[in-house]
């Protein structure tokens, strides 16, 4: 009973700092003036600006749903935590976002999924994605046990057993290195005594591991859907906007048209938490000042564009072979590269916002090449090899090769590639059958269009094998990266502008 005491009062004591951490971040945060004042070194009186403080969910809410162009939307905000909340939902009309209902610390479906990666032996932020990847080679036979885990409630509610879980009691050390985070141990003994010991990273991937994966991602579905239809329900609307870091698990994505009443939706490019400094933007723009909504984020490329002037120096500084090819050649020039079996480095236009390459700065191979997806990780990517390579398709094309049509813009959609299709692009057909498409417009990207189009010509394959261009580093964003890493790789070719550099 002693020992139980001094225990209770420890974990009453570890909370209490934990609380007082937070409080002391959010009053930080509330005095944004001074703290903008003292970094640069100027009177706090001298800032003439407004400042206004939006709600961690009130921002991913409003980064979908204001810059999707529905009139009126549900929207569903969901991630690990903000601001002590996991999950808020509520509906968009005009420039009105209404909160409809939230769940609250320590509750929290992210938490679950990350927690089930660091046990899984994937410990880095952002690892959730390789778990997602590895889930179709598993069986749900676990999905009981996460079921204990996740408990849904009446309404669209849900809650954890927190029996399994330490960031509620003990805290979870953060620790940022670089701009990204370091997140502590989050799953607790009681995890380790149900699913047997923890995975370390780089011990082999059984069929245990498999199944356990599986079995999260089928209990999120089950989780999302629930909230989802209880959102549908009170809301009435057949359109969507969904943001938040779990809106980046695109396996469950894909299947919310299949397992909720709602016929659109839109998600948005940046869905996790870079994607709120849009949300608190337009929150201020349309909400707080009820400026009429003008902007739709109808594609992702945002970001710098370097012109041929500029590249022309990287280019010769490179000594690599090159040539300068006309607007015309270029596409044309390319998709017979990648119809070759060359791996084409390809470095055009805007950068994407948000973690995905959507044709502007990307890698892309012949995806009808079974061995490229073994190639490309030899040479360049060294990525496990359960995680499947996407297909960039004509949007057009897609009921011809996908049992689901609904635009996936910004490659956050999963859906099944027609059986009798999968052995044409076997090197974009994942384990399941499935396939993280991305479509793409001329509206959106004409000369990306263009590119797959060619190789549509030469091959009869509306359909490009696309990757991220960088080589476990950031995406890169300059020609003096995009050069970097293509001498660093073995990449058979760079289209950088009107550039095709060669080795």
């Amino acid at each position: 009973m002693h020992k139980k005491l001094l225990y209770s009062i420890a974990r009453i004591g570890d909370l209490s700092s934990l609380i007082a951490a937070r409080l002391a971040n959010a009053a930080k945060v509330r005095n944004l003036r001074e703290e903008l004042a003292r970094a640069l070194e100027a009177p706090a009186e001298s800032f003439r600006a407004h400042f206004h403080n939006v709600e961690h969910h009130k921002a991913h809410m409003a980064s979908a749903f204001l810059v999707s162009g529905f009139d009126r939307a549900a929207i569903l905000s969901i991630d690990g935590f903000g601001d002590f909340v996991s999950t808020m939902w509520g509906v968009g009309e005009g420039n009105r976002i209404e909160v409809l209902g939230q769940i609250e610390y320590p509750h929290s479906a992210g938490i679950v999924y990350t927690a089930t990666s660091q046990y899984l032996g994937f410990p880095k932020y952002g690892d959730e994605g390789k778990v997602m990847g590895l889930a179709p080679y598993g069986n749900p036979r676990f999905l009981e046990q996460f079921r204990d885990i996740v408990q849904t409630e009446p309404e669209g509610r849900f809650k954890l057993n927190l029996n399994y879980f330490r960031h509620h009691s003990e805290g979870v050390e953060m620790t940022w290195d670089d701009g990204s985070p370091t997140i502590g141990r989050i799953f607790s003994h009681k995890f380790v005594e149900t699913f047997g010991p923890a995975r370390y990273n780089g011990n082999p991937l059984g069929e245990h591991e498999q199944d356990i994966a599986a079995s999260l991602q089928a209990r999120l579905e089950e989780v999302g859907f629930h909230v989802l239809n209880h959102l549908h329900k009170q809301t009435g609307s057949r359109r969507l906007a969904l943001a938040g870091g779990v809106a980046f698990n695109s396996v469950m994505n894909g299947k919310i048209l299949l397992h909720t009443p709602f016929e659109e939706i839109y998600v948005q490019p940046a869905a996790g938490d870079a994607g709120t400094a849009l949300g608190v933007c337009y929150w201020i723009e349309n909400v707080l000042l009820q400026r009429p909504r003008t902007f739709i984020m109808g594609h992702a490329y945002t970001g710098p564009e370097y012109r041929n002037g500029q590249i022309e120096r990287v280019v010769n500084g490179s000594g690599l072979k090159h040539r300068l090819l006309e607007d015309a050649q270029l596409p044309r020039v390319a998709a017979q590269a990648i119809a070759d079996g060359k791996i084409v480095g390809w470095f055009q236009g805007r950068m994407e916002f948000g973690p995905r390459a959507l044709g502007n700065r990307s890698i892309v191979v012949d995806p009808r090449r079974q061995e490229m997806k073994d190639i490309l990780n030899a040479r360049i990517k060294k990525r496990e090899p359960f995680r499947p390579f996407a297909p960039s398709i004509l949007e057009e094309r897609v009921a011809d090769y996908f049992e689901q049509t609904h635009p996936a813009p910004s490659m956050l959609m999963v859906y099944q590639i027609k059986p009798e299709k999968r052995a044409a692009i076997p090197a974009v057909t994942h384990v399941d059958g499935s396939g993280r498409l991305q479509t793409v417009s001329r509206d959106a990207n004409p000369l990306y269009y263009d590119l797959i189009r060619e190789f549509d010509r030469i091959t009869g394959i509306p359909v490009v094998l696309n990757t991220s261009f960088n080589e476990d580093e950031p995406i890169v964003c300059t020609p003096d990266q995009a050069m970097d890493c293509f001498q660093r790789t073995r990449m058979d070719v760079l289209f950088l502008g009107n550039y095709m550099v060669e080795r």
